[in-house]
């Protein structure tokens, strides 16, 4: 995998936001973890703490977080559990999901644990790897198609891209029967402009997603600018889509702002992504070189009462730590989730 000349150099270069997985094991050391259960707020909203992964390689190679016995995906997913109330699935954006696997996931985890769902790349209009299709989408591929390393959705026959989506929606079934589907996250991709045709694909996600609950997230500043910015808040609120919040890099293309907004009184989310403004946009860099970031304490304790604004607009709010490299994030949803329930309890 690429490796950029900065990337090289940080593990030797110890500063606040990349101390290392000891680092972040120190400050996490301090403080308890949320634990199995959400948060209940005064009003009654549910507050979930978690992060996007729980496999994540870079996690599991530091052995800051699992413990040593913990060497099986299904022990991993239990301990995981019941440090955290949720988690946010991404390896379903890069292959879609078999139902086996997510009736696992379920049987694994408490009554109460939910699971945020990515979508599958070709769900947002981002291009899949063939190889990684099931079979029996595989084979049914136009030959001009099937020899392509990659393929977009645009480029797919309809009954293919409705079997993608059939295949996706299948898989939830065990969730959606436990209860434990939080939300299918739709992550469109920074070409995804603000207009016409970008607003009816999102209707058109709503309308095959039915009852399914979804959020979507965006990644144009575009959308946010003096000209769209309202209208794109007020065209998520309209059709009772919860947009997805973020903290995340700013001051380039695909730099969404930070703005506090409930469009979806069922639910909102919260996601935090680091702020590697170096890495953010840049081609050939791994996940883990995007994310390695660890959020100080007073970069969460400004996001604390706004976690707080939140809860009180919507009934249950999902808090999720994408700055998955190593523990950095399992450490910040610690703290941040420690830092909400101190605003609580007026400690």
């Amino acid at each position: 995998m690429p490796r950029s000349r900065s990337s090289a150099a940080a593990p030797a270069a110890l500063t606040a936001h990349d101390p290392g997985p000891a680092g972040a094991l120190e400050r996490a050391a301090r403080i308890a973890p949320p634990g199995p259960e959400a948060l209940r707020t005064p009003n009654g909203s549910l507050i979930r703490f978690g992060t996007a992964s729980w496999t994540d390689p870079t996690l599991v190679r530091s052995g800051t977080f699992y413990p040593k016995a913990a060497t099986s995906a299904e022990a991993r997913l239990k301990y995981y559990a019941s440090q955290f109330s949720m988690v946010e699935a991404d390896a379903t954006y890069y292959a879609l999901p078999a139902r086996q696997t997510v009736e696992a996931w379920a049987d694994r985890t408490p009554e109460t644990f939910r699971f945020d769902i990515k979508a599958h790349a070709l769900m947002t209009g981002q291009p899949s790897e063939v190889a990684r299709l099931p079979a029996d989408i595989r084979e049914a591929l136009p030959a001009a198609l099937a020899a392509k390393t990659r393929l977009y959705a645009k480029d797919l026959p309809p009954e293919l891209a409705d079997a993608v989506w059939g295949t996706f929606l299948d898989a939830l079934l065990p969730l959606r029967e436990t209860d434990k589907l939080g939300a299918v996250l739709m992550q469109y991709p920074r070409w995804f402009l603000p207009g016409h045709g970008s607003r009816d694909q999102i209707l058109d996600a709503r309308h095959r997603f039915g009852d399914v609950p979804f959020t979507v997230e965006l990644r144009n500043a575009l959308w946010f600018n003096a000209r769209n910015a309202e209208h794109t808040l007020g065209f998520f609120e309209e059709h009772d889509i919860p947009f997805v919040m973020v903290d995340e890099p700013q001051g380039l293309k695909s730099s969404v702002p930070p703005v506090v907004a409930v469009t979806a009184p069922r639910l909102a989310v919260i996601r935090f992504h680091g702020r590697r403004t170096d890495m953010w946009e840049r081609q050939g860099v791994t996940t883990a070189e995007k994310f390695r970031y660890l959020y100080d304490p007073a970069e969460l304790e400004a996001w604390a009462p706004r976690v707080q604004e939140i809860a009180g607009r919507a009934s249950e709010v999902h808090v999720v730590m994408n700055n998955c490299y190593a523990n950095y994030g399992t450490t910040n949803a610690i703290e941040l989730a420690a830092m909400v329930q101190r605003i609580y309890s007026g400690k």
